[in-house]
């Protein structure tokens, strides 16, 4: 590819990304999309299949808007989202990947990991919550892992959310402001928010060692977050191997007769109606 060629493709990128999607469009696809996932969830349950879908990215990235975007249509029952908490101190003592294991899914399930096992390459490391040691033992260790985890059946799909930093300062700023979002924002946030060019470093260098043919990364620009959630459901979509599964015709059957059945004069504690 010449060099012009790909100045263009990068400046149309851009000139795309600077015009955001409106809210009507969105939810256009977005609603096309949900109808789709649902057909993939039909499919999940009936085919006994495995499905494993791990989100990174920097704080602000946008996982947990993608990852809304994704189940709200669709049964928390085949649908799990796992988003550990800190490690307890029996867990800090287990082999590092321990903990993860019991939450990848059987069959019949989707399980959508918010930030995941590559704690360890990002989190962990920046922070200095484990060694040098520890961290460049779980980059050695985690293909054989995720081979393993692939030979055993499951469909593992790896996404990491891209934001530049000027996006990332507007919505970490937003969430000061804006008290529905406070709870979005921890101390830890602020601390990472001062480290970018440590994260980039940990993050180039677990791309080099975890970015495999048998489980490769997938990198969404986030700036739009709209367009991003539509990009990575429409990616998912078509990673899955998914069919429909014919459904019988549904007619609601005919409601029993009352049969002498009088609603009661009971004195409800109905909801006040403020609205």
């Amino acid at each position: 590819m010449s060099s012009n060629h790909a100045k263009n493709r990068e400046a149309k990128s851009e000139e795309k990304a600077e015009a955001k999607m409106s809210n009507k469009d969105y939810l256009k696809e977005l609603e096309r999309l949900h109808v789709e996932l649902v057909k993939m969830q039909q499919w999940v349950v009936k085919s006994g299949a495995k499905i494993c879908i791990v989100f990174e990215g920097r704080d602000g990235a946008g996982k947990g808007g993608t990852i809304k975007a994704i189940t709200e249509r669709v049964s928390p029952r085949v649908f799990r989202i796992v988003a550990l908490p800190a490690p307890t101190e029996r867990e800090k003592s287990q082999m590092y990947i321990q903990r993860y294991v019991p939450h990848l899914p059987a069959a019949g399930e989707v399980v959508i990991f918010d930030r995941s096992w590559y704690n360890r390459a990002g989190v962990e490391r920046v922070m200095g919550f484990c060694t040098q040691k520890q961290a460049d033992e779980f980059l050695a260790a985690v293909p054989l892992v995720e081979k393993a985890i692939i030979a055993s059946g499951v469909i593992l799909i790896k996404y990491w959310l891209e934001v530049s930093p000027e996006e990332q300062t507007r919505r970490l700023e937003g969430r000061i402001h804006d008290e529905r979002k406070t709870w979005k924002l921890s101390q830890m946030d602020l601390d990472s928010y001062s480290r970018w060019h440590d994260y980039s470093r940990a993050r180039d260098e677990m791309f080099a060692k975890t970015d495999l043919d048998f489980s490769p990364w997938h990198v969404a620009r986030s700036n739009d977050k709209r367009r991003a959630r539509l990009n990575i459901i429409t990616h998912l979509l078509n990673t899955v191997p998914y069919e429909s599964v014919p459904r019988s015709k549904v007619v609601l059957p005919k409601r029993q007769k009352a049969s002498g059945y009088v609603e009661p004069e009971y004195p409800y504690k109905y909801v006040p109606e403020a609205f």
